[in-house]
């Protein structure tokens, strides 16, 4: 009876034993199932399978985190599924299933961990349309308006017999006298026209024929005063005294200023010679030089600011009146032509002057921050956030740009949010320039570093796609202790090379497997450094779509 009774209590023990050990199990298996949830610092990734926990019943939570694949510290695309050194000796970074940077959603996309994004100080702005107006600046100087020039030449042979402005700079009026001057074959002119005159009233009642030949001698010696440049004041004095002058005095046809004066007295002076010139400062000229690159936005009849720093706190406006058709090759730029009034001829000629252009259109344009855009030199690329934590690299065709916004004519819509403050350190923090060779990235981890560069006759499931440049060859040799090939290929435009024969480097041992002396292959391949060539993919030349 009593080894009944220890049977019995003994089964009853077990049986509480066996419901205890259930309930607390269900209940470790609840909360570890709940603390992907809760945990910040652990995000899904639907591309990538989470690693299982370790044997030996220890928690998920205790568990140290197990990398997915390690990935090439140049960006190139090779992994390997352990730790590995690349040629140059750099260790392969490993990637984690939570870990800060993966490749996400888009081809291309980067997910960002939420922590991360704050650290980074990543801000975005929304992708807009603005009137696109900026301002080009130049320098120039000031010059004379050349049609408000004067030259006071006389067309005749004589001498300077009397000064009456004999200064240079010297303001005159117009019409006032400059200077008198005698000329032997002028006093014979007034003399001709005179004596022809004095015959006509002579010949009052003479022959219409006689008559007529009179008046016809006195036009020309008339004419030919006036050729002379003789006023018509002195012709009428002349004809009403008939007494030939012995000086003649020239006067300003202009008001202005005495800008060159050559007149000595008494000097002998040939036809055509100058001797005096006037110009007129109420109007002038400044001849800005604009650079080649900013001269498409400049229009003849937009306004400018001009600014002199003998008046810093004055602005004189004008508008462009020419664009000048020639490029100085020396200073790579184009004159542009601005008219001012020079009202109390503030502005001197050769003043040096600061010149700002409103150039721009009046249409509305999409625009982004100067500071979205990442050049690169070859192409521009813009990080446009897709919510979540995921950020996509975006080419883009840029337009004009003022000091705080760049147009965009090809690669984003109006909008859409794009990274404005640390896109710089995403782009290091994800190797971006790696990933946009193509703008995707494999969904899954390869299993190997073989399958992820493609080697000839396999075709894995997931394939990395081409980053950087592509050409098609011939193979010549290939070292495989130095790990280098020597291919004729031919033109790669992308580069702008010519066909030609050369060395490169393979980004691993696997991929030599493909490069045989005399096979006809299709290769990509990258710079890793300057004038150092990688063949990063290899495949052979009729497969390669």
């Amino acid at each position: 009876m009593k080894r009944v009774a220890a049977t019995l209590g003994a089964v009853v023990i077990a049986i509480a034993a066996a419901l205890g050990g259930y309930w607390f199990g269900a209940k470790g298996g609840l909360e570890q199932r709940a603390l992907p949830a809760t945990d910040p610092a652990i995000t899904t990734a639907s591309a990538v399978p989470a690693p299982s926990a370790p044997a030996g019943g220890t928690s998920a939570s205790g568990a140290e985190r197990k990398p997915l694949y390690y990935r090439n510290p140049m960006g190139l695309p090779d992994t390997s599924p352990v730790p590995k050194k690349d040629q140059m000796g750099m260790d392969y970074i490993p990637v984690y299933s939570g870990g800060d940077v993966e490749p996400e959603g888009a081809p291309g996309a980067l997910r960002i961990s939420t922590e991360k994004v704050q650290k980074l100080g990543v801000r975005t702005e929304a992708a807009t349309r603005l009137v696109l107006e900026r301002t080009v600046s130049a320098a120039g100087r000031v010059e004379p308006d050349e049609r408000r020039m004067y030259t006071i030449a006389p067309k005749f042979e004589g001498y300077v017999e009397k000064l009456h402005v004999n200064v240079t700079g010297q303001p005159v009026a117009k019409g006032q006298a400059l200077f008198e001057v005698y000329s032997p074959e002028l006093v014979s002119a007034q003399r001709e026209y005179a004596i022809a005159a004095a015959g006509i009233q002579s010949m009052q009642g003479a022959g219409d024929e006689v008559v007529d030949s009179m008046k016809r001698l006195t036009q020309a010696s008339l004419a030919r005063l006036r050729n002379w440049d003789i006023s018509d004041e002195q012709l009428r004095a002349l004809e009403k005294s008939g007494e030939a002058k012995r000086t003649v005095t020239f006067r300003s046809p202009v008001a202005g200023i005495v800008t060159t004066k050559k007149a000595l007295q008494g000097m002998r002076f040939m036809p055509g010679e100058m001797l005096y010139e006037v110009t007129d400062l109420s109007s002038v000229w400044v001849i800005a030089d604009v650079f080649e690159q900013d001269i498409g936005a400049v229009r003849a009849g937009a306004m400018a600011s001009v600014r002199v720093s003998s008046y810093p706190d004055k602005v004189f406006r004008g508008k462009i009146t020419y664009v000048y058709p020639t490029l100085s090759a020396a200073t790579r730029t184009i004159p542009v032509r601005i008219g001012l009034a020079n009202p109390g001829q503030l502005l001197k000629p050769a003043m040096f002057a600061q010149i700002e252009l409103a150039v721009g259109s009046a249409a509305k344009t999409l625009v982004v921050p100067d500071t979205a855009v990442i050049d690169s030199g070859l192409r521009r690329i813009v990080l446009v956030d897709s919510g979540a934590g995921h950020f996509e690299p975006r080419v883009v065709r840029t337009g004009a740009r003022t000091s705080d916004h760049i147009e965009i004519l090809e690669g984003i819509k109006e909008g859409e949010r794009v990274v404005v403050a640390a896109n710089f350190l995403i782009d290091a923090e994800s190797n971006l320039k790696a990933a946009l060779g193509s703008l995707s990235a494999p969904q899954q981890a390869p299993a190997s570093a073989a399958a992820a560069l493609v080697p000839p006759g396999s075709t894995p499931a997931a394939t990395a796609s081409a980053i950087g440049h592509r050409a098609e060859g011939k193979v010549e040799s290939v070292d495989p202790k130095d790990g280098t090939v020597s291919l004729a290929h031919g033109p790669v435009a992308s580069l702008k090379w010519p066909a030609m024969t050369m060395e490169f480097q393979v980004a691993n041992e696997a991929l030599l497997k493909a490069l045989r002396p005399g096979a006809s292959v299709a290769i990509e391949f990258v710079e890793r450094k300057p004038g150092e060539w990688v063949i990063t993919g290899v495949q052979p030349a009729a497969q390669r779509k």
